[in-house]
């Protein structure tokens, strides 16, 4: 039997702590969708979305969030968080969502909103990922 959508979120939150790629992607269903709106592209099955958060965390080794609100459903999940880490030398902190499709126990998809504007007021531009790098 899979997770209960109450164990999934704290499983799920406990990997983005971590850092934990293979954790996170582990909660995913084999042709998942995780899309970081205004960031990339939809990044669609394992390998996708593994090189995806990989690219995230080259950016920002020292990734953060610092959870606020969680609101579970039968098939859902919708975390509100504040994301926080350093761009090169640069510090920022930004307000973000994630709205996630639940199935069978794990992420079926995963849309991410963030303050971009925020971000870019503290570090400048959005950077291209080096996704498959």
């Amino acid at each position: 039997m899979g997770n209960t959508v109450e164990e999934l979120a704290g499983k799920y939150h406990a990997a983005w702590t971590a850092l934990d790629v293979e954790a996170i992607v582990a909660l995913h269903t084999e042709d998942s969708v995780f899309h970081l709106h205004g960031v990339t592209e939809p990044a669609t099955g394992h390998t996708s979305i593994r090189q995806t958060i990989t690219a995230l965390l080259r950016l920002v080794p020292d990734l953060h969030f610092e959870a606020k609100r969680a609101y579970l459903g039968p098939n859902h999940i919708v975390l509100e968080y504040d994301m926080s880490g350093t761009v090169g030398d640069s510090p920022f902190v930004c307000d973000g969502a994630d709205v996630i499709a639940v199935e069978d126990g794990l992420v079926a998809r995963k849309d991410t909103y963030l303050d971009l504007a925020a971000y870019q007021r503290q570090v400048g531009p959005l950077p291209k990922l080096a996704i498959g790098v």
